[in-house]
């Protein structure tokens, strides 16, 4: 038997190779590590470090390069190995390498799947980082505390899938959660893999802040914008433009980001966008973070309009509430992750079994108890069952047939 399944396993392997090829060649590996070396030269000339920004950035691109060949490198490296450990197997008949074989094909093609969904991502932004903003909606402190999960869930997913983030802007809420925040999102592809969060969230759960304990539904509005850099040639953001406000930060930071105006507050005359950032001490950093902010979110709208002029640009703004929903996450009364757009929703395999033994429990308890009820004296006490559910059922049964005796004794005597 193991034999066979080692036959087979050699086989899926070896229809692998292959794939790999077709997928370093739609990764195109060998630009990507002419580029890396062409840069790896750059960095070791003399100065190099002179000029910071520049520096900065051809790290940050050589980084994201070196990832991108040693993923491909891994991915080659696994499935070698596991190559070798299927021949060694099928020549020692062993089963404890087949298990390890097993979970390790298993872990490579998951891999392998996650790459291949890389080379879709052939849009004009997605190989670019992407900023996110999240605004609480419908709900109080119920929807500003579902604001602040779902900022955490991204920034974990964030974590997960090898990214990282800044905080842009963050403002708290009056009670608990965050009114609304912006991150960063720095990485190749982020904002392919992220464009699909763009839209509104939807929450029903029973609410930790009613003394009622009510099942409550909350909206949040997720925004996804492609982070398009200062040299980008799509168009330029002039001072006429837009309007500058400044104010003083809020929330904690010690004197001096409470005592001086360095928060900034643009807003897009010709549109009505409105971008904020409060986060450094300098409010010329904020006042470019705010335009950075801006340039992605005005590069996005004109992308999804398919329009040439920044004028004739109208965004197209949904209220943060019923009907305008992408997805729906249900803990109460069932559990259930939804999204509307496709249909597909998925609920919780754990709950499922649950359910299932709970219901499964109660159906038997009934049968049991009314097989113990139907071979008991009207004058016997019941006796003990190690199923406690029929045992319940089953006093529950006796009362109800002791009931419908002395019902009908009744009759019997007024007759």
């Amino acid at each position: 038997m193991a034999l066979i399944e080692y036959d087979e396993y050699k086989q899926r392997l070896r229809d692998l190779g292959p794939e790999l090829e077709k997928l370093s060649a739609a990764l195109d590996m060998d630009s990507a590590r002419a580029e890396a070396r062409k840069l790896e030269d750059e960095t070791a000339q003399d100065g190099f470090w002179n000029d910071l920004e520049r520096s900065q950035k051809v790290q940050q691109r050589l980084k994201q390069l070196q990832n991108k060949i040693a993923r491909q490198d891994k991915l080659v490296t696994e499935w070698q190995d596991l190559t070798a450990l299927c021949e060694m197997g099928q020549e020692a008949e062993d089963e404890e390498l087949l298990e390890e074989l097993k979970s390790g094909f298993q872990t490579l093609e998951e891999k392998i799947e996650e790459s291949r969904m890389a080379t879709l991502l052939s849009g004009e932004y997605d190989g670019h980082s992407a900023i996110l903003t999240f605004h609480a909606g419908a709900g109080g402190t119920e929807a500003q505390d579902w604001a602040q999960m779902l900022y955490r869930m991204y920034t974990r997913w964030t974590e997960r899938h090898g990214f990282t983030y800044q905080i842009m802007d963050y403002q708290d809420g009056d009670t608990a959660g965050i009114k609304s925040a912006d991150i960063l999102i720095e990485g190749e592809n982020a904002y392919g893999f992220l464009k699909g969060e763009n839209g509104v969230h939807r929450l029903v759960r029973i609410s930790p802040f009613d003394a009622s304990g009510r099942r409550q539904t909350s909206f949040s509005a997720v925004e996804v914008v492609p982070d398009i850099p200062d040299t980008s040639a799509d168009f330029e953001i002039k001072p006429d433009d837009y309007e500058m406000q400044v104010y003083r930060s809020s929330g904690a930071g010690g004197q001096h980001i409470n005592k001086t105006s360095s928060a900034v507050r643009l807003i897009h005359k010709a549109t009505g966008i409105v971008v904020a950032c409060q986060t450094e001490r300098s409010q010329l950093q904020n006042k470019e973070n705010c335009l950075r902010m801006l340039r992605s979110k005005l590069v996005e709208i004109k992308e999804r309009e398919h329009l040439d002029k920044i004028e004739d640009i109208k965004g197209d703004q949904k209220e943060i509430g019923w009907g305008s929903q992408i997805r729906s996450y249900v803990f109460m009364p069932y559990t259930l992750v939804k999204d509307h757009r496709t249909g597909y929703g998925r609920r919780s395999r754990r709950l499922h079994q649950r359910l299932s033994v709970c219901s499964r429990h109660r159906r038997v308890g009934r049968q049991q108890g009314r097989q113990y009820v139907k071979n008991l004296p009207k004058n016997e006490v019941f006796r003990q069952s190690k199923n406690p559910t029929a045992q319940r059922w089953g006093f529950v049964l006796l009362f109800r047939r002791l009931r419908r005796s002395s019902r009908s004794e009744r009759y019997r005597r007024s007759s």
